[in-house]
C-alpha cells in the first residue's frame, strides 16, 4: 500500500485561502433586508455600539467596535462575562448592541442578550444559526454561516471568523457611507500615522500673513527682489489692487532675465511675472498639492480662495517634512 503524501505548506495555504474567500462570496450573495435594517439601527443610534462576543468571535468584536469608534461612530466592546459582573452598568439609553457568536448558543452570550432585552437595548446579532437563541431574541439577525472551516479537521475558527470580520467591515462601511463620512472626517479621527498625514490640508501647511512673499504689479523689480529675498521662498506672488493673485516671479525668472536683457531690475513686477500661474485651494490635499509641484517640476504654489483673492503660499520642502511619500 502506498504511503498518503502530505500536502505541501503552499497547499495547504492554497486551499485556507480559498475556503476562506469562498466564504465571504457566499455572504454577498445571502445579503438581504436585514442586512439594511442593522445598518439603519446602527446610523440611527443615539449612544453607542456595543460590540460584544466570546472567545475568537470576541477577538473579531473587539477590530469591529475599533473600526467604529475610527469612523466617528463611538463604540466599545463588552466582554459578555464581565457584562454581568457589572459592565452592565457601562450602558446607556439609546444604545445599541451588536453581539457576534456563531453558534449562537455560547451560555454567556445567552445570558447576556436576555439581560439586554430587560434593558430594552437593540441587538444586532451576527451568527451562523437562524434558528439560534441568539438570533431569535435579536431585532435584527445577519446570517454569516460558512459551508465548512478551513483546516482538514472543520474544527479550528478560521471561515467563520473571516466571514464575521468580512461582514463586520461591511457593516461600518456601510453605515459611512450612509453618514455622508468623508476624507475630513477621517483625517480628524486620524492625525497619527502615515494615514494622517496623507489627509493634512493644504491649509495646514502653508506660508500665511508676514511669511507670504508679495508685491503689487507696479512695486519695483528692485523692491521684488528684496522681498523675495527676505521672504526666502525663491519666489513671490504678485497680486492687484485688490488683493487678487495676478502672477509670480521665481528664481528662475530672474535668472532668465538677466540672460535676455543689459538692465533685468528695470521694470516693475506685473512686467517681468509669469501669468495666470498654478495654484491651489486652501482645503485640497496636500498630497495633491506635492503631486502638482511634481509634476510641474516646480518648488512653491500660491494658495488662492475661489474668487482668486491669495491667501497662502506651500511649498515643496514643508511637504517633504510631513514624509508624504
Amino acid at each position: 500500500m502506498a504511503p498518503v503524501r502530505e500536502a505541501s505548506a503552499r497547499e495547504t495555504a492554497r486551499r485556507v485561502l480559498e475556503t476562506e474567500s469562498r466564504a465571504v462570496a457566499q455572504l454577498a450573495q445571502r445579503l438581504d433586508e436585514s442586512f439594511e435594517r442593522a445598518v439603519e439601527l446602527l446610523v440611527s443610534c443615539g449612544g453607542r455600539i456595543i460590540v460584544s462576543g466570546m472567545g475568537k468571535s470576541g477577538i473579531v468584536a473587539q477590530k469591529i467596535a475599533a473600526t467604529f469608534t475610527s469612523t466617528g461612530m463611538p463604540s466599545y466592546f463588552m466582554h459578555p462575562a464581565e457584562a454581568v459582573h457589572g459592565d452592565l452598568g457601562m450602558i446607556v439609553p439609546g444604545d445599541v448592541t451588536l453581539i457576534l457568536s456563531y453558534s449562537g448558543e455560547t451560555e454567556e452570550i445567552v445570558r447576556l442578550v436576555e439581560l439586554l432585552r430587560r434593558l430594552g437595548t437593540g441587538v444586532v446579532a451576527m451568527s451562523g444559526n437562524r434558528e439560534s437563541t441568539l438570533a431569535r431574541h435579536a431585532d435584527v439577525h445577519l446570517d454569516i454561516a460558512v459551508s465548512r472551516e478551513a483546516c482538514s479537521l472543520d474544527l479550528l475558527p478560521t471561515a467563520s471568523t473571516t466571514a464575521a470580520m468580512a461582514m463586520g467591515d461591511a457593516l461600518v462601511v456601510a453605515c459611512c457611507e450612509r453618514r455622508g463620512f468623508s476624507p475630513k472626517e477621517f483625517a480628524r479621527y486620524h492625525p497619527g500615522g502615515r494615514l494622517g498625514r496623507r489627509l493634512v490640508r493644504v491649509a495646514q501647511l502653508m506660508h500665511v500673513g508676514e511669511q507670504i512673499p508679495v508685491v503689487r504689479e507696479t512695486t519695483s523689480m528692485a523692491d521684488t527682489v528684496r522681498e523675495m529675498s527676505a521672504k526666502r521662498l525663491g519666489m513671490t506672488c504678485v497680486v492687484n489692487d485688490t488683493g487678487q493673485l495676478v502672477g509670480v516671479l521665481t528664481d528662475g525668472d530672474l535668472r532668465r532675465r538677466l540672460l535676455r536683457t543689459e538692465r533685468p531690475l528695470a521694470g516693475t513686477a506685473g512686467e517681468a511675472m509669469t501669468r495666470a500661474p498654478v495654484t491651489i485651494a486652501p482645503d485640497a490635499l496636500a498630497t495633491e498639492a506635492l503631486r502638482i509641484m511634481e509634476q510641474r517640476k516646480i518648488t512653491s504654489l500660491p494658495v488662492v480662495e475661489s474668487d482668486g483673492r491669495l491667501q497662502g503660499v506651500i511649498q515643496i520642502h514643508d511637504l517633504w517634512r510631513t514624509q508624504l511619500f
